[in-house]
């Protein structure tokens, strides 16, 4: 069991963050610091959740959450780094403000967590969690900008395990799709079609604490992602035929989006000559 722990959880208000955090409170013992943009949507938990705001895509922000952490806690046992954004969009855009802002909140805040967290441990033993994403090894159409940012939190925790002192371990996660608001949010409150296959967060949520419980340096919530992945290793046609479906599924979306912007301006052109 993972109890009587000081945790962490970023993200927390929705998906696979709020499912961990319900698997973790279940637990005997355990105080959560859960953080999310909006901490007023983390209601209902009792005294052991301590629901905190902040922008994890910002240097204040990290910093406030740890600033807050060292006001309730001792030491942070478990820090769970989930809180993350997608986009689903054909890249073919000039955006700079754009592509910044979900490095920042995807990769440059989680890279920034990992040296609070090792300076605020001080040599005592802590557990870093990243959620990465099965995504960060196997990119797909649509997803350019989220799989970069997921491939870079790859390369970073392969890298760092051979600096890190051995008070810190790291775990990371590689969740598939999964029933959250993550496919609402990237499509822009467009319908997506996710990926196949898809999991639902609570599944999720248990895989991960159980994981934790045994240790593990990477957690796969989804029994089928790795047979899936080594039979698209060596049969590359299959893998050729699971990326011309997700390239289906983003043609048809790109269709939406250009028919909803042509029936927006053929609105105006309406309205115009009505007040004509």
């Amino acid at each position: 069991m993972v109890s009587h722990k000081n945790i962490v959880v970023t993200g927390a208000s929705s998906g696979i963050g709020k499912s961990i955090m319900d698997e973790l409170v279940a637990q005997e013992g355990n105080r959560i610091l859960a953080a999310c943009r909006r901490a007023d949507k983390i209601t209902g938990y009792g005294d052991n959740v301590i629901p905190f705001s902040c922008d994890l895509s910002t240097k204040e922000g990290v910093d406030a959450l740890f600033a807050r952490a060292g006001e309730v806690f001792d030491k942070i046992d478990i820090f769970f780094c989930n809180a993350g954004a997608p986009y689903y969009e054909r890249f073919d855009y000039e955006d700079w403000d754009r592509i910044s802002h979900i490095f920042d909140l995807n990769t440059v805040g989680h890279i920034y967590v990992y040296s609070k967290y090792l300076h605020h441990l001080d040599g005592r033993e802590g557990r870093l969690v990243y959620t990465i994403s099965a995504m960060g090894e196997m990119a797909l159409p649509g997803y350019a900008l989220y799989a970069a940012t997921k491939f870079a939190m790859k390369g970073f925790q392969q890298a760092i395990r051979d600096e890190t002192p051995k008070n810190l371990q790291i775990s990371c996660v590689y969740p598939v799709s999964t029933r959250t608001n993550f496919f609402n949010v990237g499509g822009g409150g467009r319908k997506m079609e996710p990926p196949f296959p898809v999991q639902a967060p609570e599944k999720v949520g248990k895989a991960v604490v159980k994981g934790i419980e045994k240790l593990k340096k990477h957690i796969y919530p989804c029994p089928v992602y790795l047979p899936s992945k080594y039979l698209m290793n060596i049969l590359p046609p299959v893998k050729s035929l699971y990326v011309q479906a997700q390239k289906g599924k983003l043609r048809r979306f790109v269709r939406r989006v250009e028919a909803e912007k042509e029936g927006v301006v053929e609105n105006i052109k309406l309205e115009r000559e009505i007040r004509k």
